[in-house]
């Protein structure tokens, strides 16, 4: 099975490719510009490739899948992991910081749903998973244009799902829940709180209970269209 992951050079999307590697998958390993870290992850993987692109430039995206399928001649599944985001009121974001995080969150996985979906459709079958996030869902005080894309994010998977479903090719939304990764450990302290607080378990998300659920479902037939919170917070 090949996995392309993006944004697997650290954090959830790092953790994730470790477990497709652990389960005998071949791994794609991408970054965007962490190549020392990327070939850390890569090293630890049995059979993968590292490879860089700029998720929201669709010409080296699309380069990126040709060099999956011209190597191991498919893709199996694609994990649309890689994001960013930063804090601050609505009124106080940029106009340059919210179109730089639309432009990785929710335009990136547009072209790789794209490049790779093309791919998956001439084979019909294929698994694609879209890291969403809480935010998407209930929106996030200092967070609008993460919460912005992230909700995109949704709306991207259910429609693909229903246009790829007559290819075999299932798309799914996951919720990871908030976790003290690089993104999540270097929020704000009211930020881990107020998730703490929401939390029934009074416990932060996992990363390797993400990663599990992710390779799970890459294995699962007849699912798609679905949003998986994975937390014990309440949507």
């Amino acid at each position: 099975m090949v996995c392309l992951i993006t944004g697997s050079s650290r954090g959830l999307g790092k953790i994730i490719a470790l477990a497709f590697g652990k389960q005998g998958s071949r791994v794609v390993v991408h970054y965007r510009d962490n190549k020392s870290k990327a070939d850390d992850v890569a090293s630890e993987i049995k059979e993968s490739i590292v490879l860089k692109a700029e998720v929201g430039d669709p010409e080296k995206v699309n380069a990126l899948v040709d060099d999956v399928i011209n190597k191991w001649g498919g893709i199996d599944v694609l994990v649309n992991n890689a994001g960013i985001t930063k804090e601050a009121l609505l009124i106080k974001t940029s106009g340059r910081d919210f179109d730089d995080i639309v432009n990785t969150n929710l335009k990136g996985p547009f072209n790789f749903i794209r490049a790779a979906g093309r791919h998956m459709m001439r084979r019909r079958r294929g698994h694609i998973i879209n890291v969403s996030s809480f935010a998407g869902i209930k929106g996030k005080e200092g967070l609008s244009a993460y919460s912005a894309s992230k909700a995109g994010l949704i709306g991207l998977t259910v429609t693909a799902a229903r246009e790829l479903a007559r290819y075999n090719i299932m798309v799914n939304a996951v919720l990871p829940g908030y976790m003290l990764t690089d993104m999540g450990g270097g929020s704000s302290d009211r930020a881990r709180d107020i998730a703490l607080r929401e939390s029934l378990v009074k416990e932060f998300s996992g990363p390797d209970n993400v990663a599990e659920f992710i390779c799970y479902l890459a294995k699962t037939k007849g699912i798609t269209g679905q949003v998986f919170n994975l937390d014990s917070r309440i949507i």
